[in-house]
């Protein structure tokens, strides 16, 4: 079974984020907590840790805008 990555609500105004890069690559395994993504706001970058250990798959490349909620990789 696999985890979803999803963008989460990173403020009360926050509609979306620019995937800024992946720290993990495409394929790698990756553990729980771990630093998984960096995303930007227009007013921070923050990195993302990672729902859950597994093998990544990217389903969002850097630069793309995503929506708040927006599925961006999996992890199984």
């Amino acid at each position: 079974m696999s985890t979803q990555v999803i963008v989460p609500r990173l403020g009360v105004t926050v509609t979306e984020v620019t995937i800024v890069e992946w720290l993990v690559e495409e394929g790698a395994t990756v553990d729980e907590g771990e630093p998984l993504l960096t995303v930007a706001t227009d007013k921070v970058e923050q990195e993302l840790p990672s729902p859950a250990g597994g093998t990544l798959r990217q389903l969002a490349v850097p630069d793309e805008v995503c929506l708040v909620g927006a599925l961006i990789g999996e992890i199984s």
